[in-house]
Protein backbone atom coordinates (compact mmCIF):
# COMPACT_ATOMS: atom_id res chain seq x y z
CA UNK A 1 0.00 0.00 0.00
CA UNK A 2 1.71 3.53 -0.59
CA UNK A 3 1.49 7.06 1.51
CA UNK A 4 -2.18 7.33 -0.12
CA UNK A 5 -3.83 4.92 1.83
CA UNK A 6 -2.17 5.57 5.37
CA UNK A 7 -5.49 8.31 6.51
CA UNK A 8 -7.74 5.42 5.09
CA UNK A 9 -10.19 2.96 6.73
CA UNK A 10 -11.66 -0.18 5.35
CA UNK A 11 -14.74 -2.13 5.45
CA UNK A 12 -14.49 -6.11 5.33
CA UNK A 13 -16.27 -5.75 2.27
CA UNK A 14 -13.23 -4.13 0.92
CA UNK A 15 -14.83 -0.40 0.24
CA UNK A 16 -12.31 2.16 1.72
CA UNK A 17 -13.31 5.33 3.38
CA UNK A 18 -11.67 8.84 3.81
CA UNK A 19 -12.45 11.16 6.43
CA UNK A 20 -12.22 15.11 4.82
CA UNK A 21 -13.73 17.94 6.57
CA UNK A 22 -17.24 17.79 9.16
CA UNK A 23 -19.05 14.20 8.89
CA UNK A 24 -17.90 14.15 5.04
CA UNK A 25 -16.01 11.15 3.95
CA UNK A 26 -14.99 9.88 0.13
CA UNK A 27 -15.55 6.28 -0.32
CA UNK A 28 -13.86 3.96 -2.92
CA UNK A 29 -12.80 0.18 -3.60
CA UNK A 30 -9.40 -1.09 -2.39
CA UNK A 31 -6.28 -1.46 -4.56
CA UNK A 32 -6.89 -5.58 -3.26
CA UNK A 33 -10.59 -4.97 -4.47
CA UNK A 34 -9.67 -3.90 -7.70
CA UNK A 35 -7.00 -6.65 -8.27
CA UNK A 36 -9.64 -9.22 -8.06
CA UNK A 37 -12.32 -8.28 -9.78
CA UNK A 38 -9.74 -7.35 -12.55
CA UNK A 39 -10.80 -4.64 -15.94
CA UNK A 40 -13.42 -2.74 -14.43
CA UNK A 41 -15.95 -2.18 -17.62
CA UNK A 42 -18.58 -0.51 -15.05
CA UNK A 43 -19.69 1.41 -12.29
CA UNK A 44 -23.41 1.64 -10.79
CA UNK A 45 -23.09 4.23 -8.08
CA UNK A 46 -26.01 5.90 -6.03
CA UNK A 47 -27.39 9.41 -7.35
CA UNK A 48 -26.82 12.52 -5.26
CA UNK A 49 -29.03 13.11 -2.38
CA UNK A 50 -29.55 9.17 -2.06
CA UNK A 51 -29.47 7.43 1.20
CA UNK A 52 -27.11 4.69 2.16
CA UNK A 53 -27.23 2.24 5.06
CA UNK A 54 -23.83 0.75 6.34
CA UNK A 55 -23.14 -2.49 5.10
CA UNK A 56 -26.09 -2.65 2.74
CA UNK A 57 -26.01 -2.51 -1.08
CA UNK A 58 -25.29 0.57 -2.64
CA UNK A 59 -24.60 -0.13 -5.93
CA UNK A 60 -22.77 -2.25 -8.17
CA UNK A 61 -19.38 -2.94 -10.04
CA UNK A 62 -18.71 -4.68 -13.12
CA UNK A 63 -15.93 -6.02 -14.49
CA UNK A 64 -14.76 -8.99 -17.61
CA UNK A 65 -14.65 -11.07 -14.45
CA UNK A 66 -18.28 -10.61 -13.14
CA UNK A 67 -20.80 -7.95 -11.48
CA UNK A 68 -20.44 -7.28 -8.14
CA UNK A 69 -22.08 -5.49 -5.22
CA UNK A 70 -20.68 -2.52 -3.64
CA UNK A 71 -21.32 -1.97 0.23
CA UNK A 72 -21.44 1.18 1.84
CA UNK A 73 -19.19 1.54 4.86
CA UNK A 74 -21.01 4.29 6.59
CA UNK A 75 -24.80 5.62 6.69
CA UNK A 76 -25.48 9.13 5.27
CA UNK A 77 -26.78 11.11 2.42
CA UNK A 78 -24.44 11.17 -1.04
CA UNK A 79 -23.41 14.38 -1.34
CA UNK A 80 -21.06 13.71 -4.45
CA UNK A 81 -20.23 11.31 -7.47
CA UNK A 82 -17.44 10.82 -9.05
CA UNK A 83 -19.06 11.27 -12.56
CA UNK A 84 -15.60 10.71 -14.77
CA UNK A 85 -16.43 6.82 -14.04
CA UNK A 86 -19.62 6.96 -16.37
CA UNK A 87 -16.81 7.34 -19.38
CA UNK A 88 -13.61 6.05 -17.55
CA UNK A 89 -14.24 3.46 -15.06
CA UNK A 90 -11.13 1.52 -15.51
CA UNK A 91 -9.83 4.93 -13.56
CA UNK A 92 -10.44 3.04 -10.48
CA UNK A 93 -7.94 -0.28 -11.69
CA UNK A 94 -5.29 2.66 -12.59
CA UNK A 95 -5.88 4.78 -9.40
CA UNK A 96 -8.11 3.36 -6.83
CA UNK A 97 -7.27 5.47 -4.32
CA UNK A 98 -7.55 8.95 -5.88
CA UNK A 99 -9.32 9.11 -9.57
CA UNK A 100 -10.94 6.13 -9.06
CA UNK A 101 -13.06 7.33 -5.67
CA UNK A 102 -16.74 6.53 -5.85
CA UNK A 103 -18.78 8.76 -4.03
CA UNK A 104 -18.85 11.18 -1.11
CA UNK A 105 -21.01 10.84 1.87
CA UNK A 106 -22.25 12.92 4.48
CA UNK A 107 -22.51 10.52 7.54
CA UNK A 108 -25.12 10.37 9.83
CA UNK A 109 -23.83 8.40 12.57
CA UNK A 110 -20.18 9.22 12.87
CA UNK A 111 -19.62 6.26 15.24
CA UNK A 112 -20.11 4.00 12.54
CA UNK A 113 -16.12 4.83 11.41
CA UNK A 114 -15.12 2.92 14.54
CA UNK A 115 -16.02 -0.15 13.38
CA UNK A 116 -13.71 0.38 10.35
CA UNK A 117 -10.16 -1.21 10.09
CA UNK A 118 -7.30 1.14 9.54
CA UNK A 119 -4.54 0.14 7.29
CA UNK A 120 -2.79 -2.98 9.31
CA UNK A 121 -5.84 -3.82 10.47
CA UNK A 122 -7.05 -4.36 7.17
CA UNK A 123 -3.81 -5.89 5.74
CA UNK A 124 -3.91 -8.43 8.25
CA UNK A 125 -7.89 -9.32 7.22
CA UNK A 126 -6.77 -9.67 3.56
CA UNK A 127 -3.92 -11.85 4.37
CA UNK A 128 -5.84 -14.02 6.18
CA UNK A 129 -8.25 -14.82 3.41
CA UNK A 130 -5.49 -15.57 1.35
CA UNK A 131 -3.86 -18.42 3.39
Amino acid sequence: MTNATVNLLYSEEHEWVLQLDGNRVRIGISDYAQKQLGDIVFVENPAVDDEITANESMGTIESVKAVSELYAPVSGSVICVNEELNDTPETINENPYEAGWLIEVEISNPGELESLLNENEYKAFISEGEE
